[in-house]
């Protein structure tokens, strides 16, 4: 009988099921290779080290920005900030990585902290149960973060984020329209000033330029934007149920904020990891 079988049977002899399924997992947790091993061996102990002691800011935590959160806790980073006011909604169902039956109604900054602690228990969280406007800018310490991801709706928060990013020397990158698509090989990752397609990117680019931004990094996708079926009912009914005020509501599916968010996170670590001996 191997060591390992002769451990199951005396842990699930003196003890309870809940009890002794707790203890193999501490037990396990002696041998087993550390959580981030598998990302240690494409980018080295020293970029895992490093990603450790970064801090990111997480503005808008839906569709996009939670793809954003869970693929960076996967991949080492030590401290957050998430940012938003919303709650749960059954609407984010099809597409929210952290809603579920049993979320809806709860902040998505709380819940996304508590997947983020169950993935990496040594991860620092900072929660603002707010939406970002240039009337709370100067509430975020822009100038202690590494890396700040804009994954916010609208024009006027999101060119306010850049500029205090661009005051503070602190990199962005900015995620562009996600909604009313069907086809997640269509995103790049650019300079705003060289996407096309994109409506979102379109009225960006105007205002940037007006402000002088010379450069962003963005996420955008090229694919045209359909038309959503029965907008204006469909936008009543999650105005009342969400408790939102939009004229219209853009469609989703599960597959294409999810990637954009994911190539985000992508950009951020490979941003933070440059120059970082692998080893």
């Amino acid at each position: 009988m191997t060591m390992t079988l002769r451990l199951r049977r005396t842990l699930q002899n003196s003890l309870s099921n809940e009890e002794a399924l707790s203890a193999e997992c501490r037990w396990w947790g002696k041998y087993m290779p550390e959580r981030f091993s598998r990302t240690e061996l494409l980018i080295g102990k020293n970029a895992v080290d490093h990603l450790s002691k970064c801090r990111v800011a997480v503005f808008g935590i839906g569709g996009v920005g939670g793809y954003v959160c869970e693929a960076l806790v996967r991949s080492g980073i030590g401290a957050f900030d998430l940012i938003d006011d919303d709650k749960v909604c059954a609407s984010n169902l099809n597409r929210q990585i952290i809603a579920t039956e049993k979320t809806i109604g709860r902040h998505k900054v709380d819940v996304m902290k508590e997947r983020i602690l169950d993935i990496n228990p040594e991860a620092r969280v900072n929660v603002y149960k707010c939406f970002f406007l240039p009337e709370n800018a100067s509430e975020f310490p822009f100038e202690s973060y590494d890396y700040v991801i804009d994954a916010i709706d609208t024009v006027t928060a999101k060119i306010e984020l850049v500029m205090q990013c661009m005051h503070a020397g602190t990199p962005i990158i900015s995620s562009m329209g996600a909604g009313n698509k069907l086809d997640p090989t269509l995103f790049r990752v650019a300079d705003i000033y060289k996407t096309k397609t994109d409506p979102l990117a379109r009225v960006m680019r105007r205002e940037l330029k007006k402000r002088g931004v010379k450069k962003l990094k963005v996420v955008y996708s090229e694919e045209i934007p359909m038309t959503p079926l029965g907008g204006a009912q469909n936008a009543n009914a999650e105005n009342e149920n969400c408790g939102r005020d939009r004229r219209s509501i853009p469609g989703s599916t599960a597959f294409v904020p999810s990637v954009a968010g994911l190539v985000i996170a992508s950009e951020v670590v490979k941003d933070l990891t440059a120059g970082v001996e692998r080893s």
